[in-house]
């Protein structure tokens, strides 16, 4: 890749490059020392973000190394410095997909520049796994308006795809789930629907057609299909994804209740109840504020809400929705929901009773 394509490439010749921007640098992370930034504004953002979390990993990486003179001391610390390398890549990675879950796209960029420069000091400037953080950076510029951003890194992603033979399924679905994004943000919805059917396409052969990863795929379809005055056929996909997901999380509170000292992360990460959380309330403010709103659908979607807090350790908000569900679930007498949503209430108010207690 040339230094134009990448704007992450050191500028030759320096040696103190601001960690956001690369520009000259004179400020110092007093901690690792081994860090530096042209501003104030710059290292408040990336400690934010993510150099709080790598502050002390990168001393072993960027201070000079100290000589061996034995072959095997110099292998064993070429490879432990590779072992960290990935390591740093992974949690900027993760710390980036967190910041977007949460819809804080600003604070999600330099935890995904740091990913992608991380990944190609460690694979180089056209391997396949720099695909993640191309898609980061691109979902990062994407939630930020930046779309002109967005479609170069996805072009660099999509290159790289090409390049490579026997992609994986997850990958190809990640890059046409991003490229679907870009084009519904430019408003070819048609080239939209196209990507997207393709992300429903390869999230399927690698994760089922019942997946929730493959449901999110089928979700981003009916918007733009609802953007396309297509509302039977929207409303129908949305039914499906509320099903799905109900079916899901309704797994997951068996798994909770028959393994003991499961965690709250082990069964749902921050991102994917990041992300849930923002499907299913989206689906049920629309209901809410629908001319004809369908209860079944709505009791649905409060059940799903009232299980995802309730998995997530918030029991306030479990019961919040967990008695909207009831309440709905109540003026549809063959939907069969009051028992399942009556355990959770009781199980919600035991966990906060002994939160308070505690």
């Amino acid at each position: 890749m040339s230094a134009k394509l990448n704007p992450l490439a050191n500028p030759k010749g320096q040696k103190k490059l601001c960690e956001i921007c690369q520009k000259p640098a004179h400020i110092q992370c007093t901690r690792c020392r081994v860090t530096f930034y042209c501003n104030t504004e710059h290292q408040q953002a990336d400690w934010v973000s993510i150099h709080e979390k790598v502050c002390q990993l990168l001393i072993l990486i960027r201070k000079p190394a100290p000589f061996h003179a034995v072959q095997a001391d110099r292998d064993k610390q070429r490879n432990e410095i590779r072992r960290r390398q990935e390591e740093l890549i992974e949690i900027s990675q993760a710390a980036a997909r967190r910041r977007l879950s949460e819809g804080s796209h600003q604070e999600a960029l330099p935890a995904a520049q740091f990913s992608l420069r991380c990944a190609m000091d460690v694979y180089g400037s056209s391997a396949i796994r720099l695909v993640p953080s191309y898609l980061l950076m691109a979902e990062a510029s994407m939630g930020l308006g930046k779309l002109v951003q967005a479609k170069e890194y996805l072009s660099l992603a999509e290159w790289t795809v090409v390049q490579t033979p026997n992609c994986s399924n997850n990958t190809l679905h990640q890059l046409h789930r991003n490229m679907g994004r870009l084009y519904a943000a430019t408003g070819d919805l048609e080239e939209a629907l196209w990507h997207l059917a393709e992300d429903v396409f390869y999230a399927t052969e690698g994760f089922g057609l019942d997946s929730v990863v493959t449901c999110q795929g089928y979700f981003l379809m009916a918007n733009v299909f609802l953007r396309q005055n297509k509302a039977d056929i929207a409303n129908s996909i949305y039914s499906e994804v509320a099903r799905k997901w109900h079916i899901h999380l309704t797994r997951l509170l068996v798994q909770k209740h028959t393994q003991e000292h499961v965690q709250a992360e082990q069964l749902l990460d921050e991102g994917q109840r990041a992300e849930a959380e923002q499907t299913l309330r989206t689906l049920l403010e629309a209901q809410e504020q629908s001319s004809k709103p369908q209860l079944e659908q709505s009791a649905i979607l409060a059940h799903c809400l009232a299980m995802l807090w309730y998995l997530s350790d918030c029991s306030e908000k479990a019961l919040e929705f967990g008695r909207k569900a009831m309440e709905l679930s109540q003026q549809v007498s063959e939907l069969n929901l009051s028992d399942p949503i009556k355990a959770l209430l009781e199980r919600a108010e035991e966990s906060l009773m002994v939160v308070k207690t505690n």
